[in-house]
């Protein structure tokens, strides 16, 4: 039952959630509500984002060793891959703060009592095992044209990845593949952390309403992954520090971008506090121990709104 509760959620079967067709400018809201996010909450996304910069510096530290040299790229590059993942206590204080809720940053920590735990965990893994795969993938290609031997110093590493044709089709090979791996985890996780915050529709439902909304809305998730993609790179040009700004601003602006594409039926949005305890669940849509949540209050269980404020 563990197992079908982490897929399935809390009903019984799978639920088919509906998906809006957005437009650019749907994602230049979800990035300005991101920085007011950020702007209403600094001292708790610094304190998240300075996560990111103290383990690029490690990284880059670690590279030293001359025999991790060749990952240093594809560390830095590859940790994009687990980003999602690292941004739902962003998630958490955004889907607060529009709640009106406190949104002290101890509150990160609440992801961890939410009834979808088990689904994100299960998608955690799945992006960790992404990742490994991505880091022995360029591993692969770096050995195919260089060798196993590890470079001699940094100069002559630069120097070979630079003006060398092995080094050329290092970076064309090495970029593809790591665009192949980007792309196949923005289809899977867009939406995926932040609708199991929201609601506990299983890790099934929440991986395949993500693959649909990137169906979709090809253009906008296209330009959505380019975006991300620059503001990352811009972040960690200067040893990464820039990514204590630019990693909140995008896990807020994710969830909004969520709440703009994903929608649920109208019988679920107008679910209220007295039909929750009527059904078996707290103030929160948590469910309540030793209850029998019927099956419309299964799809509402979750720490989640229990309706949505009219798109602006």
């Amino acid at each position: 039952m563990a197992h079908l509760h982490i897929l399935n959620g809390a009903i019984d079967s799978p639920v088919r959630l509906d998906i809006r067709k957005i437009g650019l400018a749907d994602l230049a809201d979800a990035l300005r509500r991101g920085l007011n996010d950020f702007a209403a909450m600094p001292s708790h996304v610094i304190f998240l984002g300075l996560l990111y910069p103290i383990v690029g510096f490690v990284l880059f530290r670690l590279a030293f060793g001359y025999d991790v040299l060749p990952l240093l790229y594809p560390l830095a590059t590859g940790f994009a891959l687990i980003g999602p993942l690292a941004a739902v206590g962003l998630y958490e204080l955004s889907r607060r703060r529009e709640q009106g809720r406190d949104t002290h940053w101890t509150h990160v920590f609440d992801v961890r009592r939410s009834p979808s735990i088990g689904a994100i965990v299960a998608l955690a893994v799945l992006l960790m095992l992404i990742f490994l795969v991505w880091l022995a993938t360029a591993q692969a290609i770096y050995q195919s044209l260089f060798g196993v031997l590890a470079p001699s110093s940094i100069t002559n590493f630069i120097h070979d990845v630079l003006t060398t044709d092995a080094g050329w089709k290092l970076m064309l090979f090495g970029n593809a593949a790591g665009f192949l791996f980007a792309l196949v985890v923005l289809v899977i996780s867009v939406v995926s952390f932040p609708l199991l915050l929201d609601r506990d529709v299983g890790a099934a439902v929440a991986l395949w309403t993500s693959v649909r909304a990137v169906a979709a809305n090809p253009f906008p998730m296209a330009v959505w992954g380019l975006i991300v993609a620059v503001l990352l790179t811009l972040g960690s040009l200067p040893f990464f520090f820039g990514l204590a700004i630019v990693v909140p601003i995008l896990g807020h602006a994710t969830w909004h971008l969520y709440r703009r594409v994903v929608e649920f039926p109208e019988k679920i949005q107008g679910f209220q506090e007295d039909n929750a305890s009527a059904s078996g669940l707290d103030r929160v849509g948590v469910a309540v121990p030793g209850s029998r949540p019927t099956r419309l209050a299964g799809l509402a269980v979750g720490r989640l709104p229990l309706h949505r404020p009219p798109m602006s």
